[in-house]
């Protein structure tokens, strides 16, 4: 796969600097020069020669989307836009990687499978969901529906060692329920679907192992690190209360992985990710 003929969008966010390290000779543009939310800065560039777009752009402040501030924005990026790419997309015969999330749906089945109706809680995850279709009309999709990402950035895992740095013990939701999914098995998924040209269409991808909860997944982050900070189980009830603009978030997040497998791709277990990037962490 040549790697010129991939764009990158959103290539400053935790995927995206991810997709940059694989695909190092791919294009991407600064907002001055790609604005992705405009629709007429989307015509005019020059796409001549692109043959993939890698979608990791969105806006995910969740709670944020739920403020009068933070909800165009959210449909302007995680809708809009995405209907923008896939016109670029469809004219220039051009395969679209779109990354999706867990949120589109409400948490009440468990595992998520790809043809699950869509019933998000949330300004986020409807605006995602919106999206979503845009790209499912698209000829050329790879819809990738992920949760729960952790790569460069800021993000669960660094956010939970600060915490233990500063001797806090914190209290972390214990009744939403999911796996992670690093940026070192989801690049390579897409690598995978790229280069085998698997059949177009929505897959799964999050690491395999047990789904856990935050809480767990905290005090394993712990373990691992050698930390003897504590953690206190709280519910998401409990947690939220007396917060305001606060997301409804789904409490069960795990994706069925059983299409993405039978391509051939077997994600890695999420321990072992993280093992490998709090091994990581602790050299930088």
């Amino acid at each position: 796969m040549d790697d010129s003929k991939i764009f990158i969008v959103g290539a400053k966010g935790q995927l995206g600097l991810a997709l940059r390290n694989k695909y190092p000779k791919a294009l991407w543009a600064d907002i001055d020069e790609l604005d992705i939310t405009d629709d007429e800065s989307v015509n005019n560039f020059d796409w001549n020669g692109v043959e993939i777009i890698l979608n990791a752009a969105a806006y995910t402040n969740v709670d944020g989307a739920e403020t009068d501030e933070g909800r165009p924005i959210a449909w302007k990026v995680n809708a809009t836009a995405v209907s923008s790419l896939c016109k670029i997309a469809e004219k220039n015969n051009i395969t679209i990687v779109h990354i999706s999330s867990d949120y589109v749906f409400d948490g009440t089945k468990i595992p998520h499978v790809e043809d699950e109706a869509f019933s998000p809680l949330s300004v986020y995850g409807a605006s995602k969901a919106a999206g979503d279709l845009c790209i499912l009309q698209t000829p050329k999709h790879y819809l990738l529906r992920t949760s729960w990402v952790i790569g460069e950035g800021k993000n669960f895992v660094r956010t939970m060692l600060d915490l233990a740095s500063r001797g806090i013990n914190p209290s972390v939701v214990s009744d939403q329920i999911g796996r992670l999914t690093f940026t070192s098995t989801l690049v390579p998924a897409i690598d995978h679907l790229l280069s085998s040209k698997a059949e177009f269409g929505t897959y799964n991808i999050s690491n395999e192992g047990e789904s856990t909860s935050w809480a767990d997944i905290t005090r394993k982050i712990y373990e691992i690190s050698g930390l003897k900070n504590t953690v206190s189980d709280i519910t998401t009830v409990d947690y939220n209360q007396d917060k305001e603009n606060i997301a409804p978030r789904p409490l069960q997040s795990a994706l069925d992985l059983t299409k993405i497998k039978t391509t051939g791709f077997v994600p890695n277990n999420w321990v072992h990710d993280l093992e490998s990037y709090i091994k990581k962490e602790s050299t930088t």
